[in-house]
């Protein structure tokens, strides 16, 4: 099928219903690069049953519809899609263990031009089945690399991007991925071949698989729990983000931070690439 916006506005997804238990919580995390030192007993609390907490960026994969810009139907040459910016708003603490459900729904699509390509933004609003409670929306931005200059709109109605001081950062964190990151990280449920088979990850023009912009979004996650929330996970009240540029794993990532009141900007880049990888960051506190 071609590509049709108007198609994919009017795109039906249908309720997804999830039950995850603690041990996916725990999976999650691992597959995020916590508990690299299993003697730090305030990343234990995320990977270990015993008094588990749960990461706030787990969330982008409670209820997730899976990798639908590979469906036929979509028109999308989804080996050029990349992950463009990610959105929570926080509603309520997540549960260690609950069935969750939401309904994926597309909101917009921008015609970036044939260079760029198509930016396709969706959103997902999740609630805990059991206690009626909206816990999280999820905004995903995706950029279709394969699919722009169709002639469509090409303004964005999303948020500009939060700016990032000129000064030095107020904190640093550096967190180490590990090789085998991305195949860790997959069994969370994004299953994208770009990030496990070497022969896509070079047919889409890569050296090798990248890790998922939402594995590098969960230690840049990690880094923000850490420095600014004292590892207190139900502090995070919204964050939102750009991705600027692929990551290997095993490379590390350095977050940036500088602090105004509860208000947090960020951005992480990779120190092997030196290269910006998330910028124009934000982050709400309570």
């Amino acid at each position: 099928m071609s590509f049709n916006p108007e198609y994919l506005l009017k795109r039906e997804f249908g309720i997804i219903r999830q039950t995850y238990t603690e041990k996916d919580c725990i999976l999650y995390a691992l597959g995020v690069g916590m508990g690299q030192d299993p003697l730090n007993e305030d990343c234990l609390r995320y990977v270990y049953e015993d008094g588990l907490k749960v990461l706030p960026s787990q969330s982008v994969v409670m209820a997730h519809p899976g990798f639908w810009a590979k469906e036929e139907d979509m028109g999308i040459d989804w080996v050029k899609v990349l992950h463009a910016g990610q959105e929570i708003i926080f509603h309520n603490p997540l549960p260690t263990a609950a069935t969750v459900e939401a309904t994926t729904r597309i909101t917009e699509v921008a015609d970036k031009g044939e260079k760029f390509g198509a930016l396709i933004t969706s959103d997902r609003l999740i609630k805990d089945v059991e206690s009626g409670k909206d816990l999280c929306t999820s905004v995903t931005t995706i950029l279709a690399r394969g699919n722009g200059g169709y002639g469509g709109n090409r303004k964005s109605s999303a948020p500009k991007p939060y700016a990032i001081p000129t000064s030095e950062p107020d904190e640093v964190c550096d967190l180490s991925t590990l090789p085998q990151q991305a195949l860790i990280y997959r069994l969370s449920g994004d299953y994208n071949p770009l990030h496990a088979s070497p022969s896509v990850a070079r047919n889409a023009g890569f050296n090798a698989p990248i890790l998922h912009g939402l594995c590098t979004f969960g230690v840049m996650t990690h880094a923000l729990v850490k420095t600014c929330c004292d590892y207190d996970s139900n502090r995070f009240k919204r964050m939102r983000l750009r991705f600027s540029a692929p990551v290997y794993p095993g490379e590390t990532i350095r977050t940036e931070i500088w602090r105004n009141g509860k208000e947090i900007a960020f951005r992480c880049k990779s120190l092997e690439q030196d290269k910006i990888v998330i910028n124009n960051g934000y982050l709400l506190i309570d």
